[in-house]
């Protein structure tokens, strides 16, 4: 048999180790990536790393031992807030990452979403190098409608011309949601020859019935015999926050001290405080966690029902909600905003939650009168089963194999 030369692969991301976006969002697909790869092939990973998600000296040495065992090795540099500082330490990273290229015969450049399709697009440019987009979703103009950047400031202006520049650039796409095409289209005049659709899968051995409703934990946080509402996220940013607990308040009015709210976050216990009281919710009826990726299905696995409470914005018709493939998994009914990717499509089609149409306590009512309408048609088994169908249809990481082992393989 003739021999396969390793063809090693540049990912660059906009993201820390230790985020969620890439223990959950981009290393299980690297593992994928790397198995149909040729023996002796490398992944370089980028990592920016801020200081909240700092990586202590003693846990190197298991991070990159763990790693190894699928080809990747990280390729990390220190976070600069926006500014001065920001603009040189990026200049070093791409210079690195140049002579990287170069040195150790990088064939292809990775980009996960736009902001890590920055670095990418420049690297394509100056090495020749092949450039592909993943999870690709509209994030300039996210910003904006987010409230986070002005429409005529340089931020967006140079995110949005790199995004039009990436799009036409790239050999592959592989988009969040099929929306994407046509706005690609529009916004970028970008047409693609390899285009596939990959929403975020999840892991569904860790995210099924074997951490639902476990005795111990329901017994620890006194959920026995509670209607428990699960939400798994932060609030702000491309989350909503005060309507959340109107929604939350609206809920305890209909189910009385039977109801329970868990909130899975890294939000101070003032924070979470702050909007309860502002929308009159009893505090004493909510319990804050944050877990560790590890435990995380069991703690949604208490619930009766989640959140996913994404800004109804223009852009998220695009995106992918990594919650609700959980949600799903664990059989859980979803209430959530209108047009987030094809979710809340699929949710109201399929019947498994509630879509809220209105932010008044009038449009929260109908929304937990659906639920409990779920609740109460179906015993807990059949309903685990009806929902967690939804989840191998749409979030399963045989999508994600069939897509990388055609691009890869």
């Amino acid at each position: 048999m003739k021999n396969v030369r390793p063809k090693n692969i540049l990912v660059t991301t906009f993201w820390s180790y230790k985020d969620a976006l890439v223990q959950t969002y981009t290393l299980p697909y690297l593992r994928i990536i790397h198995r149909y790869l040729p023996p002796g092939s490398t992944i370089y990973l980028l990592t920016v790393e801020q200081p909240r998600f700092q990586i202590q000296p003693d846990e190197w040495p298991g991070i990159r031992a763990a790693l190894a065992q699928h080809g990747i090795e990280l390729v990390s540099f220190p976070y600069r807030a926006y500014g001065l500082s920001s603009w040189l330490n990026w200049l070093k990273i791409i210079a690195s990452l140049y002579f990287l290229v170069a040195r150790k015969n990088v064939a292809q450049i990775h980009s996960f979403c736009t902001p890590g399709g920055m670095a990418g697009y420049l690297l394509s440019v100056f090495t020749g190098r092949p450039l592909l987009i993943d999870s690709y979703e509209p994030h300039a103009e996210a910003s904006v409608e987010n409230g986070d950047w002005p429409r005529d400031g340089f931020r967006f202006k140079f995110l949005f011309a790199l995004e039009r520049l990436m799009s036409h650039r790239a050999k592959v796409v592989i988009a969040a949601a099929e929306g994407m095409r046509a706005y690609a289209k529009e916004k970028y005049q970008a047409t693609f020859a390899r285009f596939y659709v990959k929403p975020a899968c999840v892991d569904l051995d860790l995210f099924a019935e074997k951490h639902r409703k476990q005795p111990q934990l329901l017994q620890s946080l006194g959920y026995e015999d509670k209607i428990v509402c699960v939400y798994a996220g932060k609030f702000g940013g491309i989350y909503l926050d005060k309507e959340v607990f109107d929604f939350l308040r609206v809920a305890h009015q209909h189910w009385g001290d039977r109801f329970r709210v868990l909130i899975l976050s890294g939000q101070t216990s003032a924070e979470v405080g702050a909007w309860a009281a502002a929308s009159g919710l009893d505090q004493s009826i909510i319990t804050l966690r944050f877990v560790k990726h590890a435990e995380i299905a069991a703690y949604i696995g208490l619930a009766d029902f989640a959140l996913t409470p994404v800004k109804p914005i223009q852009t998220k018709r695009y995106c992918t909600p990594i919650k609700d493939g959980e949600y799903w998994a664990l059989g859980l009914p979803v209430v959530i905003t209108p047009n987030i990717s094809d979710d809340s499509q699929i949710i109201e089609e399929q019947q498994i939650g509630a879509v809220i149409r209105e932010f008044t306590d009038e449009g929260y009512e109908r929304a937990v009168q659906e639920i409990a309408d779920l609740l109460h048609q179906y015993p807990r088994a059949e309903l685990y089963q009806k929902i967690r169908a939804v989840a191998v249809r749409y979030r399963s990481f045989a999508i994600a194999e069939r897509i990388y082992r055609e691009i890869y393989g």
